[in-house]
């Protein structure tokens, strides 16, 4: 294919979304190097992303430039690339999220630096979706996103909550604060624990550095908030075995998570690559199969759109705080930071990610459960 035709190509599936080449509007791109039209064709979304990363192109609204390509599928009209068929093999032949390789994701995501994360999230550290139904600002949001999981939970002092991906110590701290439970909280990053013992010291917190299939004891809630991303379908019957062996009969487990429309077995290959390896979104038939015969599910609730604006309240925070982390960190990676979290606020924008809260009970539990909201 002559360099025109594929120059052209690019244009015309740019033109599809109302994206110009070089055009005068927010989420138009920018072409600096003219290589960029073969790379997209020839590398997909991997190719795309890496030549962001190495400055082949530029946009000014690159959320905006994502959810026009998004909603309109554009990824699916270039072909299938060679790192995706890669990342298909991979996650068909091996099992990427087994007990032996758990720990890849908190070494190469989670523990990058914890003073990143200080900056870009909220005071008490949650990376997850934000609740915007009445919140104006990112700390409101998470505020009432502990809330209304608490809530949901049916927190009363005394109770044992497990808290699965326990992240930084949010849910632990706010619940062990404002409802009065005794908190067990699991992670397999390092840097996570060690700054989670720190926030939740003096409170009836255990913070642990434990994968969850080592799980024994029995809880009389459990909540997995943002962790499930990282358990890989050919895991998800097994998580859904250990949550219901660890409930206790008259329990609750919410699961939070990043949802897709489709089931899949990997993820995109410049997500894989760069920002959470052996991650992939769960869909609703996967996990509904996986807890079958296990939970009975007593509430559902979608709020992807939070994710949206979450996302953009760190993408700020972030360019904010540039200056002091420019030290440590280069302007490829903040090339690459920033592209993950506008890319990841398109994808919400469009509708292609959902952001779900299920709270399940075992099957034949003498529970009576009301929707929150």
């Amino acid at each position: 294919m002559a360099s025109k035709s594929i120059e052209q190509t690019v244009r015309d599936l740019a033109r599809r979304a109302d994206i110009k080449i070089d055009g005068p509007r927010p989420w138009d791109m920018q072409v600096h190097n003219k290589d960029l039209y073969k790379r997209i064709l020839a590398g997909g979304s991997l190719g795309l992303g890496e030549a962001y990363m190495e400055g082949w192109w530029d946009c000014q609204a690159l959320d905006q430039f994502f959810d026009r390509v998004l909603r309109l599928r554009l990824e699916t009209k270039i072909g299938i690339s060679p790192g995706l068929v890669w990342n298909a093999i991979k996650a068909r032949v091996l099992n990427q999220q087994s007990k032996s390789k758990a720990h890849v994701i908190g070494e190469r995501h989670y523990d990058i630096g914890n003073d990143l994360y200080t900056r870009m999230l909220d005071s008490r550290m949650n990376y997850s979706c934000g609740y915007w139904n009445d919140a104006e600002t990112l700390e409101q949001a998470q505020v009432a996103k502990l809330d209304l999981i608490c809530k949901k939970l049916q927190l009363k002092p005394g109770l044992t909550l497990l808290d699965i991906g326990c992240g930084w110590g949010s849910l632990a701290k706010f619940a062990a604060q404002n409802y009065q439970v005794k908190v067990v909280g699991i992670t397999i990053s390092k840097e996570q624990a060690s700054l989670a013992r720190d926030r939740c010291a003096g409170l009836d917190i255990e913070i642990r550095l434990q994968d969850y299939r080592s799980l024994t004891e029995q809880f009389d809630r459990i909540a997995s908030v943002g962790m499930v991303e990282h358990v890989g379908y050919k895991n998800y019957r097994e998580f859904m075995e250990v949550s219901e062996r660890t409930l206790k009969r008259d329990g609750l487990f919410l699961l939070h998570t990043i949802g897709g429309n489709t089931s899949v077995k990997n993820t995109d290959p410049w997500i894989d690559k760069y920002i959470f390896p052996n991650s992939m979104l769960p869909s609703a038939l996967q996990l509904t199969r996986a807890a079958e015969g296990l939970f009975c599910l007593r509430d559902w609730h979608n709020f992807g759109t939070d994710y949206d604006k979450t996302l953009m309240a760190w993408q700020a925070r972030f360019n904010q705080s540039w200056p002091e982390m420019q030290n440590k960190y280069d302007e490829r990676f903040r090339r690459m930071w920033n592209y993950y979290l506008l890319s990841c606020a398109g994808s919400f924008r469009s509708h292609k990610n959902q952001l779900w809260q299920i709270v399940f009970t075992k099957v034949g539990a003498p529970v009576d459960y009301k929707s929150i909201r």
